[in-house]
């Protein structure tokens, strides 16, 4: 790909993208087949997270009024309690309508194509490593173990917050459960997901008087290779860190 092709191909993207009255009409090719809406590690270690206290915290108005992005964290590990709750807050299912499980954040077409993974630095009675968020069932699936901190980090270009961390939201879209309704344009729909359960990150920490800050400079197959997916069919879209405020 030419320089002037890569400056222009987000305004191409956007352009080739938008919707016009006959888009279903003339759009060629064959939407690409539903995934299945949860992802799984079936025989890997299981870990139960503590059922979310909803009674506890600041208002909605006191949130979004206090609200920032934090970079500097104290050295304090977070608890499973608060892991527990940030992850309901962000993906948790809060409703089940027919045969939808429907949940705090919101995404288009109820497809849900994004995936939570947390790298783990400093919380209590968990194992340094990477974890996927299994929604349905609101526990933990182990994917590895290990101090991924630094990495991380340098993953990030170099932003040391996602090492000084208590630990590490990384967001992934499988494009599959989005393209096959939305074809194209599945791709604007898996970022604006994206950027909903981030800010309901950004609540919740601040609720539970925890920093947040979103990353979204990063190099994605070295993220990619942390998280262990494979950059096409499932992609890295978003991050965050969270961790005591100093």
């Amino acid at each position: 790909m030419n320089r002037e092709m890569d400056e222009n191909i987000g305004d191409i993207y956007h352009a080739e993208t938008k919707y016009h009255r006959d888009y279903r009409d003339s759009t060629t090719g064959t939407p690409s087949k539903m995934a299945e809406p949860y992802k799984t590690y079936p025989g890997t270690k299981i870990i139960s997270l503590p059922k979310p206290d909803l009674s506890s915290g600041l208002s909605i108005w006191e949130v979004m009024s206090q609200r920032r992005s934090i970079r500097k964290y104290a050295s304090e590990d977070a608890s499973m309690e608060e892991l527990s709750m940030l992850l309901w807050a962000t993906q948790g299912i809060s409703a089940t309508i027919g045969r939808h499980e429907l949940r705090v954040s919101p995404s288009a077409g109820a497809l849900y194509p994004i995936e939570t993974y947390i790298q783990v630095n400093r919380v209590k009675e968990l194992d340094p490593g990477v974890y996927h968020y299994a929604v349905l069932n609101h526990k933990l699936e182990q994917v590895k173990t290990g101090d991924f901190g630094e990495k991380i980090a340098h993953a990030a270009l170099g932003q040391v917050m996602m090492r000084d961390s208590a630990f590490n939201f990384v967001w992934t879209g499988i494009i599959a459960r989005s393209k096959w309704k939305y074809l194209e344009r599945a791709y604007r729909y898996i970022y604006m997901d994206a950027g909903h359960i981030c800010q309901n990150a950004y609540l919740a920490a601040e609720a539970l008087g925890m920093g947040c800050c979103g990353i979204g400079a990063f190099f994605d197959s070295e993220v990619e290779e942390i998280v262990g997916v494979d950059g096409e069919e499932e992609i890295v879209v978003y991050m965050c860190s969270i961790g005591k405020k100093e």
